[in-house]
């Protein structure tokens, strides 16, 4: 084996085929190949951007909202070569980060309403509503959703009762008047 081989994992690599900035460190993403392929995401690459010093400059929603795609849709950069974001970075967020359709299957199939959910994620009901309609879900409301699965499929695995996914009934105190 030498030192320009292509070893091939099996595993195919994420590529964009177009990318859109948008307002609040969101990118519109159209994947070309990959485990996404054909799909359309938001992503909120703000955790990235607000985790890392690298990515610091782009804090600057002006310079954020000048990305382009490069290296033949592998990376997003923003003005150099220094300041790059690789498709598999932004395919990482993409998949803790949920479309409306992708929120309203979660409450399906989990029997929540609005109210319901609301109340289970510690958000308003106007909030979910939005979630909803128009999106983008939070990366930590879809981290909450994904726990609250996981959670419900392993206490079902061990023959519990399982979680009530209504609130309890909100009492209100007596008055000290009445």
């Amino acid at each position: 084996m030498s030192v320009n081989d292509i070893v091939d994992s099996g595993i195919e690599l994420p590529r964009m085929a177009n990318v859109q900035p948008l307002d609040d460190f969101v990118l519109r993403v159209r994947w070309a190949e990959g485990p996404r392929k054909g799909r359309e995401d938001l992503v909120d690459v703000s955790p990235a951007i607000f985790s890392y010093k690298i990515y610091r400059p782009l804090r600057d929603e002006h310079l954020f909202l000048k990305c382009t795609i490069a290296e033949d849709g592998d990376a997003v950069t923003w003005g150099s070569d220094d300041l790059t974001m690789s498709a598999d970075a932004i395919q990482s967020l993409a998949q803790e980060s949920w479309t409306p359709s992708e929120f309203v299957a979660f409450l399906e199939r989990n029997k929540l309403t609005q109210l319901a959910a609301a109340a289970l994620l510690g958000r308003s009901r106007r909030q979910i509503a939005n979630y909803v309609t128009r999106g983008p879900i939070p990366r930590v409301v879809a981290l909450a959703c994904y726990g609250f699965e996981s959670l419900r499929r392993d206490k079902f695995l061990k023959g519990s009762d399982g979680i009530n996914p209504q609130p309890a009934p909100v009492r209100r105190r007596a008055s000290a008047d009445s």
